[in-house]
């Protein structure tokens, strides 16, 4: 019996873990779209979720160089929306100017709001099918 507690036990402290990262995530997210003024482009910080996915030019986002400026390239954050008939709505949410003019702070946050926008997209995304399978039901 101690071990199916204990398991209970771990599980519970993972979930709840899990919420508090996430809350963190989101309060954090929504200090930097303040800050990087994104809401110049989109008027309520929910709509950033309607996005599909979101993207950086003139920084790096791949791990091995993460945060890397590309330099002689320009910054900015890039929406993709909804797919049209031919191709995808693309937006910029903001410009930042020469990847180099940025101060290490600046490139610093701009990699940490794409990085927890899709965090918390990933996270809409999977509660999306978890609510999709609980309403799919198999009767023989």
């Amino acid at each position: 019996m101690s071990v199916t507690l204990d398991r209970l036990k771990e599980l519970t402290d993972r979930l709840t873990t899990y919420e508090i990262q996430r809350h963190n995530n989101l309060n954090r997210l929504s200090i930097l779209f303040e800050q990087l003024g994104l809401t110049s482009k989109i008027n309520h910080f929910e709509a950033l979720f309607e996005f599909k996915a979101m993207n950086l030019t003139g920084i790096s986002l791949k791990e091995e160089h993460l945060g890397a400026i590309q330099h002689g390239k320009y910054v900015q954050i890039l929406a993709i929306g909804a797919r049209t008939e031919k191709k995808a709505s693309n937006s910029s949410l903001v410009y930042l100017g020469k990847a180099e003019k940025l101060t290490p702070l600046q490139c610093h946050e701009v990699v940490e709001f794409v990085l927890r926008w899709r965090f918390e997209k990933s996270m809409r995304t999977v509660h999306h099918y978890e609510s999709l399978l609980a309403t799919w039901s198999y009767h023989a």
